[in-house]
């Protein structure tokens, strides 16, 4: 399965914000901020990836209901075990 196009860019967006949280998290401790504020920036970072990961994985539900583009479509287990990756 390919991430669809009009997905990446959504998708990429998450992601780079997710990477920018985390070298956000990265600094704190390093400068040895306080353990709830790091905390919270973690659980930002960690929402960032999960919506990241949603959006490929409803993309994949998308494309396995049309699988017209040539592709294999997914099986209903490749589906679970996909999304449940993320779980």
């Amino acid at each position: 399965m390919k991430i669809d196009d009009a997905a990446v860019g959504p998708v990429l967006n998450r992601l780079r914000r997710a990477q920018g949280q985390l070298a956000g998290v990265i600094a704190m401790i390093e400068s040895g901020r306080e353990c709830a504020e790091v905390v919270t920036q973690l659980a930002a970072v960690s929402r960032a990836l999960d919506r990241a990961g949603f959006k490929i994985v409803a993309n994949g539900m998308r494309q396995c209901l049309v699988a017209g583009d040539g592709a294999t479509p997914m099986t209903e287990e490749q589906m679970e075990k996909m999304f449940l990756t993320l779980s």
